[in-house]
C-alpha cells in the first residue's frame, strides 16, 4: 500500500487531506513542519509527499530543493499544495522538480486523481491492496465486497463510503469529514445525505452493519 506524507501547518487543511487520502485505501502521514517532516524521512521514506508551500521556519520550495539535492530523495514525487494567487511560487516550485502542484482550495477528488496519476506512473497497476475488518473484505481492484465470503452488491456511494471506515477502524469520522471525503465537497448542513447512505450501507451488509456505529451529534465509526 503507497505511503504518502503530508507536509501542511494548517490543522484544518492537514485533516481534510489526511482523511480523504486514508479513505481511499493509502497510509498517510503528516507534519506540521520541515522539522517533523525531516524526522520522518529518516524512519521511513515516502511514496509520494504532498507539500505545501506556505510553512512556518522553512518554507515548502526550500524543502523542495533540500529534497532534490539529496541522491536519496531526488526521485520522491512532489505535489505542492500553492495558494490561488500565487503563480510565481508554482513556477519555481515545477522548475526545482515538483511533479505536480494544486491550488487552494481544492476539492478532494481533484486531490486524489492527481496523487492517482502520480502513482500510475511510479508503482505497476494493480498494487493495491484489498482492505479487511472481521468479515468484511473489500477487494480495491475489483471494487467488490464481500462478508462472510458473500458477495454485496454497493452503489458506488457506498463503497465509497465503507472503503472510508475500513481504512479508519475505530476512528471517529465527523459528517464534516465523510461528506468531504466520499462526496468531494463541503458539509454545508448536507447531514440527511450521510445518514441515510449509512442507513443503506448497514442494511446491505446485514449483521456486519452494526460495525458501523453512530457517535452521538458528531458522526460514525467502525468498531
Amino acid at each position: 500500500m503507497p505511503l504518502i506524507y503530508i507536509l501542511e501547518d494548517d490543522k484544518n487543511i492537514q485533516e481534510i487531506e489526511y482523511y480523504a487520502i486514508k479513505g481511499n485505501g493509502y497510509d498517510v502521514r503528516a507534519f506540521d513542519d520541515a522539522g517533523a517532516f525531516d524526522r520522518g524521512m529518516q524512519e521511513m521514506k515516502p511514496d509520494l509527499l504532498l507539500l505545501d508551500v506556505m510553512l512556518p521556519k522553512e518554507d515548502g520550495l526550500s524543502v523542495l530543493k533540500r529534497l532534490r539535492a539529496d541522491n536519496d530523495t531526488k526521485e520522491l514525487p512532489v505535489i505542492l499544495v500553492t495558494a490561488k494567487d500565487s503563480e510565481i511560487d508554482t513556477v519555481r516550485g515545477l522548475d526545482l522538480g515538483a511533479d505536480d502542484y494544486i491550488t487552494k482550495p481544492f476539492g478532494v477528488m481533484e486531490l486524489i486523481s492527481r496523487i492517482r496519476a502520480i502513482l500510475r506512473r511510479i508503482r505497476p497497476v494493480g498494487d493495491d491492496v484489498a482492505l479487511k475488518y472481521k468479515n468484511i473484505y473489500l477487494d480495491q481492484e475489483r471494487r467488490v465486497c464481500l462478508v462472510d465470503r458473500e458477495n454485496v452488491e454497493l452503489t458506488f456511494k457506498e463503497y465509497e463510503l465503507l472503503r472510508l471506515f475500513l481504512s479508519n477502524p475505530g476512528i471517529v469520522l465527523t459528517r464534516e469529514i465523510i461528506m468531504e471525503t466520499v462526496w468531494g465537497t463541503d458539509f454545508a448542513g448536507e447531514s440527511r445525505t450521510v445518514d441515510m447512505h449509512i442507513k443503506t450501507l448497514r442494511k446491505k451488509l446485514g449483521e456486519a452493519g452494526s460495525l458501523v456505529i453512530t457517535v452521538r451529534n458528531v458522526g460514525y465509526k467502525l468498531e
